[in-house]
């Protein structure tokens, strides 16, 4: 479980260039819970995931992951809560070590890793079959270097690692964003399969909004800093593409098209 209270978090205050990122966000996500963000370019987004993942210390408000607050931890020591995938490709994998290293490393997440990544033949064969689900041949090629894999082939691996341990939580910045069409919709659709086999409570920000409305069972809608919209598992059923756009209409002093907003 999540619960975000009062967020609020301000870049270069009291400067010509003081922006405010997020203004008093509130959400909320139970136990398994799926919930989509979407939002213009500055609206926040990532900007929330980072403040979650402790990348960022926020201003005023609290973070509370299984009832315990998490502020005044550390990012590396809230990572034994949290799964992440960035948008690039190449932030969530070690390129200089090896599938089965990356694993590896996966594993120990959020505990002391000793002095070395030495693997048995027991856990060679599991990490076989879970590379097996991606459906990319990753589980024959444990001792490649993973700088040598495609984006897609890397993004996949990272979205594998980041469920490995069932995190959580598990945050999605943008993981799809990156990727040419085809590894888009295939990193989408193992995104459904790994949250749904590990019923993880999951927290994603994309652009595209079309995915926002074919995952997960909420949406969240953000513009300026603020959740100006949300969307109930019931509502979010019956949202399209143009009654979203028309949403952010409604937005006082905002107009947005599909272009706009997937930019």
């Amino acid at each position: 479980m999540l619960v975000i209270d009062s967020l609020s978090k301000t870049f270069f205050p009291g400067s010509v260039n003081e922006r405010r990122a997020l203004v008093d966000v509130s959400l909320r996500l139970d136990e398994g819970d799926f919930v989509t963000v979407i939002g213009s370019n500055g609206a926040g987004k990532s900007t929330l995931l980072n403040a979650v993942s402790g990348r960022y210390t926020v201003d005023a408000g609290t973070i509370e992951i299984d009832e315990k607050k998490v502020n005044r931890l550390k990012e590396h020591q809230r990572a034994r809560y949290i799964g992440r995938v960035f948008q690039d490709p190449m932030a969530g994998t070690a390129p200089n070590l090896t599938i089965e290293q990356n694993l590896a490393l996966a594993v120990r997440r959020g505990k002391p890793r000793g002095l070395g990544l030495a693997l048995g033949s027991r856990q060679r064969e599991h990490f076989r079959s879970e590379l097996r689900s991606l459906e990319l041949g990753l589980e024959d090629r444990l001792s490649a270097k993973v700088g040598l894999l495609s984006g897609g082939q890397r993004q996949a691996l990272s979205l594998l690692m980041a469920g490995f341990t069932n995190p959580r939580i598990l945050l999605l910045d943008e993981h799809t964003a990156a990727l040419d069409p085809q590894r888009a919709a295939l990193v989408a659709n193992l995104t459904e399969t790994i949250v749904a086999q590990g019923k993880l409570t999951t927290l994603m920000v994309t652009h595209n909004m079309e995915q926002a409305l074919k995952l997960g069972n909420r949406l969240v809608m953000m513009h300026e800093g603020r959740i100006v919209f949300e969307a109930s598992a019931d509502e979010k059923a019956k949202l399209t593409v143009p009654l979203l756009l028309d949403e952010f209409a409604k937005i006082k002093g905002a107009t947005f098209d599909d272009r706009a907003l997937l930019n």
